[in-house]
């Protein structure tokens, strides 16, 4: 018998490669056709790398992405906020990586095509339904012919994303993901270096900000700058659904950048050197009460999609996987695994679904914008030192990557 993975997505593969570190029989099923490196920029927080390392994929990961050195925030006219050391420069044992997504899901790919074996990832079958049999039997419908294909297992992981279908049959009547009013438009930018090359920048505040970080190593050739121009509307405002592939128009969002040109940040002109974008309209899901019904259960963006605040989305997915395939191997393939998994992790996530709802860490760019709409001389007369280190420092605790206590726990599953 065997671990059943829906998705093969970040939390999915990382899911998979954790249960065969486990020595957890698993296949994963993606339901797209040919899995593609696609997507812009993302960021590892420092407690997710660690997970990635102990699966024995640091070599690829430093090699494919940017040790994230500094986050600065900027007001709307370029003034500096607070900046602080991030990753291995802040004391961590572990570094922040800023990558490609679809860079990072090659990587991941590649690794579970080669410790699973490529009979075990199957692509082009979407997850149409499942029942328990003693353990379960999952149904998939097979792009290639239309035909239903029936598998069995012990257990079931819905890793299938923010529109996940094992959530939408365990809660039938939640309804499309919850919009904030803010649209993002993201793009991807070479031959633009911003500082140092090493740091992720937010400008802005809430209803308008704009965000940029290199998500390549400068040894592997020009910079490649991922940026993110943001607009929050007001209620009512309609906007088309979500879809992290939809092309976007400069003219939606641009001209009201057009004066954001800092001397050390030209945005209009690094957003006109990408040549495209991708427009996304910010959503989430709320927290819900359980997520483990028998076999099954949820991971990742199925679980707790978030607004993409703080850099959490993908850490939080890969922490879930690690966390399901230590219980699994403690307690074998039963509900009372998962029922433990998600007994620590869903509180967890839960907080910070919340935690981004309020802003997170980037509350301090409205703040500025509240109490100094017309810029300041002195960041300090504006928002005390010990003010913007406490919203700094409660985040981390709430995300579970404190210094301290990263540093000093144990591994969670292992390396290999």
């Amino acid at each position: 018998m065997t671990v059943i993975v829906a998705g093969a997505g970040i939390g999915g593969l990382v899911a998979g490669l954790s249960l065969a570190q486990a020595s957890v029989d698993v296949r994963i099923f993606e339901a797209v056709r040919k899995i593609e490196p696609v997507g812009v920029g993302i960021n590892i927080l420092p407690h997710a790398v660690r997970e990635l390392f102990e699966l024995g994929l640091e070599k690829q990961l430093l090699a494919a992405g940017v040790q994230t050195a500094a986050l600065a925030y900027f007001s709307k006219r370029g003034q500096e906020i607070w900046r602080e050391p991030r990753g291995r420069a802040a004391g961590y044992n572990w570094p922040q990586i800023s990558i490609n997504r679809g860079t990072l899901q090659q990587i991941l790919l590649d690794a579970a095509m080669e410790r699973l074996g490529p009979e075990r990832i199957a692509t082009g079958h979407q997850l149409v339904d499942w029942r328990e049999t003693g353990g379960i039997e999952a149904t998939f419908l097979r792009r290639e012919d239309n035909e239903r294909v029936k598998v069995s297992g012990n257990l079931l992981i819905g890793a299938d994303g923010i529109n996940s279908t094992v959530r939408a049959k365990l809660y039938s009547d939640e309804g499309p993901p919850i919009w904030n009013g803010a649209v993002l438009w993201r793009g991807v930018t070479r031959g633009r270096a911003i500082l140092d090359n090493r740091s992720m920048i937010m400008a802005g505040h809430e209803f308008q900000k704009f965000v940029c970080y290199p998500i390549a190593p400068q040894q592997a050739g020009e910079p490649v700058i991922n940026w993110i121009a943001e607009l929050k509307f007001e209620p009512g405002h309609v906007w088309r659904r979500e879809d992290w592939n939809r092309k976007g128009d400069f003219a939606d969002f641009l001209p009201q950048f057009e004066s954001w040109r800092f001397g050390w940040l030209d945005v209009p002109e690094l957003v006109h050197a990408s040549g495209g974008c991708f427009e996304y309209p910010m959503v989430d899901r709320d927290p819900l009460p359980k997520w483990t019904h028998g076999r099954a259960t949820l991971l990742g963006d199925a679980a707790h999609a978030m607004y993409p605040i703080g850099s959490n989305g993908a850490s939080q997915a890969i922490l879930d996987a690690r966390v399901l395939a230590r219980e699994i191997r403690a307690r074998g393939e039963v509900p009372e695994a998962l029922e433990a998994y998600e007994t620590e992790r869903r509180p967890a996530t839960s907080a910070i679904v919340l935690a981004n709802r309020r802003n997170g860490p980037e509350q301090v760019m409205q703040l500025v914008e509240e109490r100094a709409p017309q810029g300041f001389a002195r960041i300090g007369d504006v928002l005390a030192r010990e003010e913007l280190e406490d919203v700094a420092a409660s985040y981390k605790k709430v995300a579970g990557f404190t210094i301290a206590e990263l540093n000093a726990r144990p591994p969670i599953l292992g390396s290999t």
